[in-house]
């Protein structure tokens, strides 16, 4: 059996292996063939490649040879013509944002398994790409806020006087909201955060940081990580109590998100009008319409004095340990559907394997997905 490996588009830094993850695939008696300059962003060369095993070749050839076809981003249609029937496809596809396209792959009679729909169970940690890049953008969201923030992030007594420490606030207190605290703790700032999953408050105050609780959310203890849809009235006291934290704060960073729905609105313009001039937003929320009112993706807008940078793809900044990282979780996975003799094996007894498929024998298989598409 034969995984190809694709470059991603121009946009896209990360790959979705490096060449230290090939000694696996080797021992699964499974070949692998790298689409030239694939990993060339994530600073591995096609020599290591080489070295490691995989054979270089142009896209095409890895189209047409792959078993098992591995692209973090969408498939173009060009590509999509040229795969073997029954073809496996892995990455992160988002189809209940792109309902439309997957049903074109399942007419296409491809098996498209989309590895950020995995259940989020104890038992999938190590196979959940979407914890694994949050945790970095997460990171780099405090190092980007830093850069562009106009003064010091720790407090400084000095001799020509006292700077006092920058006051973050964070909405969201997921494997990226976690990490962004430890990063603004050791930069040293004063942190206070925001989840509507009161579980979440003992993390969030080992790290140093204070939790603000809003009384009545509803329970998001089963949606995997992800925000839940609150009452009106619910959201009415929380905006109320974060616009207060949003006047003070001169580093908002905000992670909400609902799967397969639009990003909750959670700091308004007038918020954003009653912010100190030079305050920085950075929205990790960007890509599904964002947490502010102002955000735009992939775009830094500035009102008032106040910077909202949209980014959601910040994993893709440090793409090194991004790949490694996701490499690793696409590795996991592949343990799940190829046997010990290196053949394909698509056990959907597996609640994983069942859980992460999105299409299989030219139908839909994922009911969300279906029934984005009547």
């Amino acid at each position: 059996m034969t995984v190809g490996v694709l470059k991603e588009p121009s946009t896209e830094t990360r790959v979705s292996i490096l060449p230290e993850h090939l000694a696996t695939l080797k021992k699964w008696k499974v070949d692998v063939v790298i689409e030239s300059n694939a990993g060339a962003k994530s600073f591995a060369n096609d020599n290591k490649y080489a070295e490691a095993g995989a054979t270089i070749t142009n896209r095409d050839e890895v189209l047409r040879n792959s078993d098992i076809v591995l692209s973090i981003n969408n498939f173009s249609s060009d590509d999509i013509s040229k795969l073997k029937p029954g073809a496996v496809v892995l990455g992160i596809y988002q189809p209940l944002f792109n309902a439309a396209l997957i049903k074109v792959w399942a007419e296409k009679g491809l098996n498209v398994f989309s590895i950020d729909m995995i259940p989020r169970t104890t038992r999938a940690q190590s196979m959940d790409v979407l914890s694994s890049q949050a945790n970095i953008a997460g990171y780099k969201a405090v190092l980007l806020a830093a850069n562009k923030f106009p003064k010091y992030f720790p407090m400084f007594m000095t001799a020509a006087g006292s700077i006092p420490p920058a006051k973050v606030l964070i909405l969201g207190a997921g494997v990226a909201g976690l990490q962004a605290i430890a990063t603004a703790k050791r930069l040293g700032a004063v942190i206070e955060v925001f989840d509507t999953r009161p579980a979440v408050k003992e993390e969030v105050m080992s790290l140093g940081a204070k939790f603000v609780e809003v009384e009545g959310a509803a329970d998001a203890s089963k949606a995997g990580g992800y925000a839940v849809e609150q009452t009106e009235e619910f959201m009415q006291r929380q905006k109320a109590k974060i616009a207060e934290s949003v006047a003070k704060a001169d580093i908002i960073i905000t992670t909400a998100q609902i799967q397969g729905k639009k990003a909750p609105i959670l700091i308004t313009q007038s918020m954003i009008e009653g912010m100190k001039n030079g305050s920085v937003i950075i929205d990790l929320a960007s890509s599904t319409g964002g947490n502010t009112e102002l955000t735009k993706n992939d775009e830094t807008v500035i009102h008032n004095g106040v910077s909202i940078i949209g980014n959601s793809a910040l994993a893709s900044d440090m793409p090194s340990d991004a790949s490694k990282l996701y490499g690793k979780n696409v590795l996991n996975f592949l343990q799940l559907i190829i046997d010990k003799e290196g053949q394909l094996n698509l056990n959907f007894e597996d609640d994983l394997v069942r859980g992460t498929c999105i299409a299989h024998r030219n139908s839909i298989t994922n009911e969300r997905v279906k029934a984005l598409n009547p």
